[in-house]
């Protein structure tokens, strides 16, 4: 992450994150089961579960379909 990132766009990233694990966890799958559903790579899905990522929204599209969620259920 930059270091000059803003403190909010940070806290959403790990809210972001959070809620992206919760969900995934709810469908009782891992991260490498998502992944595959998700079609992007496991460690995409560890960085956007840390709030280490400016995940894409393509990826964020992707992650929701494959949790069978509106994408907006996943935004902080």
């Amino acid at each position: 992450m930059p270091a000059d990132q803003p403190e909010w766009i940070t806290s959403a990233q790990q809210a972001l994150g959070l809620r992206v694990r919760d969900a995934r966890m709810h469908a009782d799958l891992t991260q490498e089961q998502l992944s595959e559903r998700a079609g992007i790579d496991r460690s995409t899905i560890q960085r956007i579960e840390g709030g280490q990522n400016d995940a894409k929204f393509s990826h964020l599209l992707r992650v929701a379909q494959a949790l069978n969620l509106p994408a907006r259920d996943l935004l902080p």
